[in-house]
């Protein structure tokens, strides 16, 4: 399975930090969101009203854990299905992504027993993989085909694992598959976080940390936005295959990012930084050739976004 190389190492400096009763409170908004999301599980089983509902709270949450969420483009969706793809950054990802469009996901099958996001996208209808057996691909990606179908949105991070932003992952190709065999759109979605303006890398989940240690550095951050920009539509048949549909969508969120692929990593950096060095990692199994991703330095500043046609050009340059 894809494994990302981001570490602490990653993890920008730290120039503003709320107090520990700040950081106290907004903890506790968050239990409390996820305590009345539990007893409004009833309501949330109806469908007439359950999305706005699922949305006040989503948005609620991220209120509590101090994210402001500010959403560039719109997700139409009105009964037609769609794949949805993303940069997989943060827990937080998956709140602002619901928060800004009620949908189901493709998620780690993990994340159905944490705490504070589990029971939320559980009750979202999400479909949870087992990373540990690829033999659970094809299944999962039928029952992914079968929600576009019935005119679902669907959420999936083709990186496979979370990056820490200043980084990421090229997107892999197997859940695009889905997409084309439901005959749907891609529509692929940049996510990018910012302290004080300034983009920071600090709310990723990253290496083996648990999930109770990002939550705790989350809320630690002043003034944190969560930036979801909508990246327009991939239509129906406009790739060949699985592999050029997801180049595509990577290259999409490429642009909207501006950022451009190291030659011989496959791994997206901010464009104009300075080119990290690749990392070895240990052959992939299953027959999928090893990549050797990389990370940006920690105090890499962020840099204004990239002509779309300009890093659409570098990614496909570089793409294998």
């Amino acid at each position: 399975m894809p494994v990302s190389p981001c570490g602490d190492g990653c993890l920008t400096p730290e120039e503003a930090r709320v107090g520990a009763v700040r950081r106290t409170l907004r903890l506790t908004g968050a239990v409390l969101v996820v305590l009345t999301s539990l007893l409004l599980a009833p309501v949330l089983a109806i469908r007439p009203g359950r999305d706005r509902l699922l949305r006040g709270l989503l948005r609620g949450l991220l209120a509590a854990l101090g994210i402001r969420l500010v959403v560039r483009g719109e997700l139409a969706g009105s009964g037609r299905g769609a794949l949805v793809v993303s940069n997989h950054i943060s827990f937080a990802d998956i709140l602002g992504l619901n928060a800004m469009r009620p949908m189901r996901a493709l998620a780690k099958r993990e994340i159905a027993s944490w705490p504070v996001l589990g029971p939320l996208v559980s009750r979202a209808g999400t479909v949870f993989l087992d990373r540990d057996r690829l033999s659970a691909l094809p299944a999962a990606v039928d029952t992914v085909s079968a929600a576009l179908r019935s005119g679902a949105l669907v959420s999936v991070n083709p990186e496979g694992t979370t990056w820490c932003g200043a980084a990421s992952g090229p997107f892999r190709p197997a859940m695009f598959q889905a997409a084309m065999d439901a005959g749907v759109p891609v529509r692929p979605v940049a996510v990018r976080y910012l302290a004080g303006g300034r983009e920071t890398t600090r709310p990723a989940f990253i290496g083996p940390e648990s999930l109770v240690a990002s939550l705790r550095r989350t809320v630690a951050v002043a003034d944190l936005t969560l930036e979801l920009t909508v990246c327009p539509e991939i239509a129906p048949g406009r790739a060949g295959d699985r592999r050029e549909l997801a180049g595509l969508a990577d290259a999409a969120v490429a642009s909207a990012l501006g950022t451009v692929t190291v030659a011989g990593t496959g791994a997206r950096t901010r464009r104009g930084g300075p080119a990290p060095t690749p990392v070895p990692e240990a052959p992939a199994s299953s027959g999928t050739a090893a990549r050797t991703p990389s990370t940006l330095p920690a105090a890499t500043p962020p840099t204004p976004r990239a002509p779309a046609a300009q890093a659409s050009t570098a990614v496909a340059r570089h793409r294998p």
